[in-house]
């Protein structure tokens, strides 16, 4: 246990966010996903929900800043403009982690391969279809330094 940090995000993915570098992309996906198929590298979070994941990690990630989309979502059956309740809970959390950013859906082919590409893939046990989310990690300021 440490203070300050969720404990839903286990030594392995803690070391994983905190290795990953500026514009390298993480993939939170649900149960059905094949991850272990597509992943460069796999985290398992076998028993938790995609949401609570999501929040834990906006909680210690800094989202990229430095590009005009950094948070991207999977579309029911491929098509962006469709929406199942999971991407406005993810939506919401989002909002409510990273004001002023926003998820962004992509189409079937352009998500998964995007996943195939990412830093790494954290596995949940979500069992809702298409709650899958993609972070693009950004930089922490020095204090004394502001956003350019």
């Amino acid at each position: 246990m440490l203070i300050g940090i969720p404990a839903l995000l286990g030594p392995e993915l803690l070391a994983t966010l905190r290795a990953m570098g500026h514009g390298d992309e993480i993939a939170l996906v649900d149960g059905n996903y094949p991850a272990e198929e597509q992943a460069n590298r796999l985290i398992r979070a076998d028993g938790h929900h995609l949401v609570p994941v999501l929040e834990a990690i906006l909680s210690v990630l800094p989202v990229d800043d430095a590009v005009p989309e950094a948070l991207f979502r999977a579309s029911v059956k491929g098509d962006p403009a469709l929406a199942d309740p999971v991407h406005h809970e993810i939506e919401a959390v989002c909002a409510r982690c990273v004001p002023g950013r926003k998820v962004v859906a992509l189409a079937g082919p352009d998500f998964y391969s995007r996943v195939k590409a990412a830093h790494a893939i954290v596995a949940t046990s979500e069992p809702r279809l298409y709650a899958n989310i993609i972070i693009r990690k950004g930089v922490i300021y020095p204090p004394e330094t502001k956003k350019q």
